[in-house]
């Protein structure tokens, strides 16, 4: 039986959009093993994913916040032998880093599918250019394409489990969340402040949901994220509450939420693709990041972009514009499009 390695740890956005390849690649190699490297915490996104057989949790540096999990970290030279114990065939590294190549490459995997990124070429058995204006989703597939492998379909899909759906069930229960009531979830962070639109705007789109739209407004996160949510909303004359639900569910429970609300509604960030692998719509605030390559996949999204010289700037350089790109999304534009989002439900 033919073993195979797929390696993408770290970021829960890239993790939701590598499903299509998972997916594809089963269909390509129905029976082989397949395995899978992730990150823990993020990894939890593709939790109970069918097409994967053994998830291997990569454990080294934690300096992403969901990637915080209890015991002793590991070392890269534990998962170079752990993964040469194992024996795989092949790996594909959907990971454009050196040191995810230098992994497989000590690990004694024969052959080794990644892109000819960071001088590594020399790494890899086959190298496959990377396409930096194709949806990263898209980019992925290229690996199974340039070997011959037919791409079948590229949705993105999720897998929640009833325990899943219960929990979520119980605590809005326990925050006295009226059933009936129509929820959105609100995404004010992102991984890297310059894809942030200003807190002050977040503050009046949360008040004209809550005051004018009787809309619940949710924020999920890490218990990081909590205090960040907390001095939104302090002392605000809300006529309904936003629910502060940061550390009190996992990301699994956070995409059976999704499910439960009209629209997620944020920056450009992992929160954006969850809530489309959950078929949720989408109202997404884009700006230094390609768009094309990291926008949010699914009908009836909406998408919200400048159209500056400056941009997609990729955050590779200090930005000498003071986020000009973020900036120029205004208040109005994100109630305009709350607004459309709202009719295309009630109709």
């Amino acid at each position: 039986m033919k073993k195979i390695l797929v390696v993408r740890y770290r970021f829960i956005g890239d993790t939701i959009l590598s499903v299509p390849f998972l997916r594809n690649l089963r269909y390509a190699y129905p029976d082989a093993q397949i395995d899978m490297l992730i990150a823990p915490g993020s990894g939890e996104v593709v939790d109970n994913c069918p097409y994967v057989d053994n998830f291997i949790y990569f454990d080294t540096t934690r300096k992403h916040k969901y990637e915080k999990c209890k015991g002793k970290k590991k070392s890269f030279w534990y998962y170079v032998f752990k993964l040469r114990s194992r024996r795989y065939d092949k790996a594909y590294i959907l990971k454009r880093s050196l040191s995810s190549a230098i992994l497989c490459f000590l690990a004694g995997i024969k052959e080794r599918v990644g892109y000819n990124t960071e001088n590594r070429s020399f790494l890899l058995t086959k190298r496959v250019p990377y396409n930096t204006h194709k949806h990263e989703s898209l980019c992925f597939l290229d690996l199974l394409m340039a070997e011959g492998a037919i791409v079948l379909d590229t949705h993105l899909e999720c897998w929640i489990n009833q325990e899943s759906r219960n929990r979520v069930a119980m605590v809005l229960e326990e925050h006295n969340i009226n059933k009936e009531i129509k929820k959105a979830v609100v995404n004010v962070t992102a991984t890297n402040e310059g894809k942030v639109w200003d807190i002050d705007n977040f503050k009046k789109i949360i008040e004209f949901l809550s005051n004018e739209k009787n809309i619940q407004v949710l924020y999920i996160g890490s218990i990081d994220d909590r205090d960040i949510y907390e001095n939104i909303t302090f002392n605000n004359n809300l006529k309904i509450k936003p629910i502060n639900l940061c550390g009190e569910i996992d990301l699994k429970e956070s995409l059976a939420l999704m499910q439960e609300v009209e629209f997620v509604l944020g920056n450009d960030s992992g929160n954006l693709h969850m809530a489309s692998a959950a078929g949720t719509k989408v109202i997404g605030l884009y700006g230094p990041m390609p768009f094309e390559k990291w926008k949010a996949l699914g009908k009836n999204n909406i998408h919200l972009k400048a159209d500056l010289p400056c941009m997609p700037c990729g955050l590779k350089i200090k930005c000498p514009n003071d986020k000009a790109c973020m900036k120029a999304i205004t208040v109005e534009q994100v109630k305009d499009s709350i607004n459309k989002m709202l009719t295309k439900t009630l109709t």
